[in-house]
């Protein structure tokens, strides 16, 4: 699938502390984004200082998830930190949607 608009989405990988488990989940989130043709960049960010960022999407997990649904921001929820599939499927929902 690729992006239709030349705007390049801006991509927030969010854990607990922005740090370990959040590095991988954005690894995977460039691998995505790559085979699936999306012009976007991605930053790592912890829970907190997320929620004040300028962002157009959050990939996280469930348990931080609801810090960013209350404040009305687009939320990824991802399983399993590596599955490059879950990623694609849930990336191609999201974009679907927009």
């Amino acid at each position: 699938m690729e992006q239709k608009s030349s705007k390049k989405l801006k991509i927030l990988a969010v854990c607990g502390m922005g740090l370990g488990s959040g590095l991988v989940l954005k690894m995977t989130l460039e691998k995505a984004i790559k085979e699936m043709g999306i012009n976007a960049s991605v930053e790592v960010a912890d829970v907190a200082s997320a929620t004040t960022m300028a962002t157009d999407l959050v990939v996280t997990s469930y348990e931080f998830a609801n810090s960013f649904f209350q404040k009305g921001i687009k939320v990824i929820t991802i399983k399993n930190y590596t599955n490059v599939n879950e990623m694609k499927e849930k990336l191609q929902e999201a974009l679907k949607e927009s």
